[in-house]
């Protein structure tokens, strides 16, 4: 029996849950070692004292009520049905809490057991969850709308650079044509913001030197930020390569910059800075998409006005600013999350109002050598050509549009509407067919299954796919794969004859 009553002190002091019990009056008579460690009191605090002190202000009278009802008329809550409340610890910080109650009735009357779990992690996980599923959906419609705008602006740009064209140098029509065609490019810049973030661009990714990348875009910040203020660059030795699409890391991090300037309206300083680190399991389960592994880490800290609460749990969504009218579209930081996420990195924020703000960006580490720089191609005026083009595009506009690029360029064009055309065309043509210039998504078939059918039979056939968005047929999470020529809408005619001679000229 000595053995037993030792035994349940330990038992209580082990479990990973605060256990009390109160009697009749509501008073503590008992508590077991966690409830010190989740509330921050010790045990000769707690004994005796009411249990509502273990509660915020604002829940102390309901809970006298409903503890007065549950005495009365005792009734079990099992854990996993427990009551979801607010916790208050000893400093005055509030945290949530799952209390699951018990009863046990005694010679010296009844008494209640309440079983207390911290359910911070649950509640962070599932504020994660909800803001995902909200931003996935806010990001399939914007995808959805910038493939739709991007087919109309493809028409638009396309026929207005061909209307310039054939404009003479002192015709007074030159102006408007020229502001159409600004306002056709502006309309670009934003539709892609969008497929950025609805992570739906392609990404053409390659092993950097982190550090090297954020060295080489110092120049460019200074020139961003102003000389008010300070940009200081504390970039940890080896920190590591990653591999991600150059131009949108760069993209990413002009765009922290640009917030924090604009958080700093009176000067300031801007630190970026670089460090190896590690994501353990406890931080994957508090960070939804998280997985666990050795990661680069690359900061971006202000001390200007900062944020409050409200405000940080918006700021990655599309066209939400706290800028004034004009002076932003409020895709700037949703430019950033679809960059993020479709790189398999996290990004997380930490500001308060007053103290500045920092964002901490994370990619995996990779063990690879980091890849020499691409060589940028020619930007001169592409070359003619003779070849026979099969142009497969749905949409009548895009269609005719391309068409009459391609015959300017002198090329033989050959149209169909639809894949099931394509192939008819394809059986019909007695000469080779030097090129399938094809749109991603179709009735009927996708441009890549369509590919797969007229390839083998024309092996002199090389295929270059167009499209206002990207689909897992072309590209996998946004990432072009090996061997795949794509070209996104809307494009100019020099862009599309230049990357149609880049293929055909190509060595087999």
């Amino acid at each position: 029996m000595q053995r037993h009553e030792k035994l349940l002190p330990a038992l209580l002091d082990s479990a990973a849950q605060a256990i009390l019990s109160v009697d009749r009056s509501g008073r503590i008579v008992l508590a077991n070692a966690r409830t010190e460690e989740m509330f921050g009191y010790s045990r000769p605090e707690l004994i005796g004292e009411p249990i509502e002190s273990l509660l915020p202000e604002s829940s102390r009278e309901a809970h006298v009520k409903h503890r007065t009802d549950y005495i009365a008329k005792p009734r079990v809550r099992p854990m996993g049905i427990g009551l979801d409340l607010a916790g208050r610890k000893k400093d005055g910080t509030e945290f949530p809490v799952e209390v699951s109650l018990s009863f046990l009735e005694t010679d010296e009357g009844p008494f209640g057991i309440a079983f207390v779990t911290d359910i911070t992690p649950r509640k962070r996980l599932e504020e994660q969850l909800v803001h995902s599923q909200k931003m996935e959906a806010v990001g399939r419609l914007a995808g959805g709308v910038a493939h739709d705008f991007n087919n109309l602006l493809t028409i638009i740009s396309g026929y207005e650079r061909m209307l310039l064209d054939r404009l003479p140098a002192a015709s007074p029509l030159r102006d408007y044509a020229e502001e159409v065609l600004k306002a056709a490019d502006r309309a670009a810049a934003l539709t892609n913001q969008l497929l950025v973030f609805s992570r739906r661009q392609v990404m053409q990714p390659r092993v950097v030197e982190a550090n090297a990348l954020v060295q080489s875009d110092e120049t460019m910040l200074r020139r961003l930020i102003g000389e008010e203020i300070d940009l200081v660059l504390n970039l940890a030795p080896e920190v590591g390569n990653i591999k991600v699409d150059p131009g949108q890391l760069s993209q990413v991090v002009f765009n922290l910059a640009i917030n924090a300037r604009d958080a700093m309206p009176g000067g300031g300083r801007l630190t970026i800075e670089t460090a190896p680190a590690h994501l353990d399991e406890e931080y994957a389960k508090t960070h939804l998409g998280v997985e666990p592994g050795d990661y680069v880490m690359i900061a971006v800290s202000d001390n200007g006005t900062g944020m409050d609460a409200e405000t940080r749990s918006h700021i990655f969504e599309p066209f939400f600013t706290t800028k004034e009218q004009g002076k932003g579209t409020g895709l700037g930081l949703a430019t950033v999350y679809g960059i993020v996420k479709q790189s398999g990195g996290d990004i997380w924020v930490y500001s308060e109002p007053g103290k500045g703000t920092t964002f901490k960006v994370y990619f995996p580490r990779i063990r690879d050598r980091a890849a020499e720089a691409a060589r940028p191609l020619a930007a001169a005026r592409a070359h003619r050509g003779h070849e026979t083009i099969l142009v497969v595009e749905d949409e009548a506009g895009v269609r005719e549009l391309v068409a009459e690029m391609l015959r300017q360029y002198g090329y033989n064009v050959l149209k169909a509407a639809s894949p099931l055309e394509a192939l008819e065309l394809s059986k019909q043509h007695d000469g080779p067919i030097q090129m399938l210039l094809t749109d991603v998504v179709m009735p009927q078939m996708s441009g890549r299954q369509l590919a797969g059918q007229l390839l083998p039979q024309r092996p002199e056939m090389r295929a270059l796919y167009l499209s206002g968005y990207t689909e897992n047929t072309v590209v996998r999470q946004g990432v072009l794969e090996p061997g795949v020529e794509f070209l996104a809408k809307p494009f100019s005619q020099d862009a599309l004859a230049g990357k149609i001679r880049e293929i055909l000229d190509r060595p087999e």
